[in-house]
């Protein structure tokens, strides 16, 4: 089975989202991500990662367009942006969104922005769980 997660930049959240996905389904799925621009990996997304156990640092950020002749049994968008923007990619996947916040844009202490990247990890492990769960069942 093959997975896509999509994301405007592909930096943060479907960065995440592939390591999770990666993680929660090791055997059952090729998880891929990417973006309709690439803004290259978020360090910060990389270490807080790092911090729930999951390592991304060797992952690239690609253009939806690398992956056009993959044939998808999932394509899930992580933002508004990229489910508005996204270009027409030719698939029979089965799409699901859910718009997590950009922890990315957020402006603050280090506290404050660190806060913000666990918060949306943590819900994205929360996605991923029960995608992994429905996609085991």
């Amino acid at each position: 089975m093959n997975v896509l997660v999509l994301c405007t930049g592909n930096s943060c959240r479907s960065q995440m989202a592939e390591g999770w996905l990666r993680h929660l389904l090791p055997k059952e799925a090729k998880v891929y991500s990417a973006g309709i621009e690439t803004h290259g990996v978020n360090p910060k997304a990389v270490s807080t990662m790092k911090k729930a156990g999951i390592d991304i640092s060797n992952h690239t950020s690609n253009h939806i367009n690398e992956y056009k002749e993959i044939n998808f049994d999932y394509v899930i968008t992580v933002c508004d942006h990229a489910k508005e923007n996204c270009p027409y990619f030719p698939t029979n996947a089965e799409k699901m969104h859910h718009n997590f916040s950009d922890p990315s844009k957020i402006k603050g202490t280090e506290e404050e922005i660190s806060n913000a990247f666990d918060k949306t990890c943590f819900e994205i492990r929360d996605y991923c769980d029960n995608f992994a769960k429905k996609i085991k069942s």
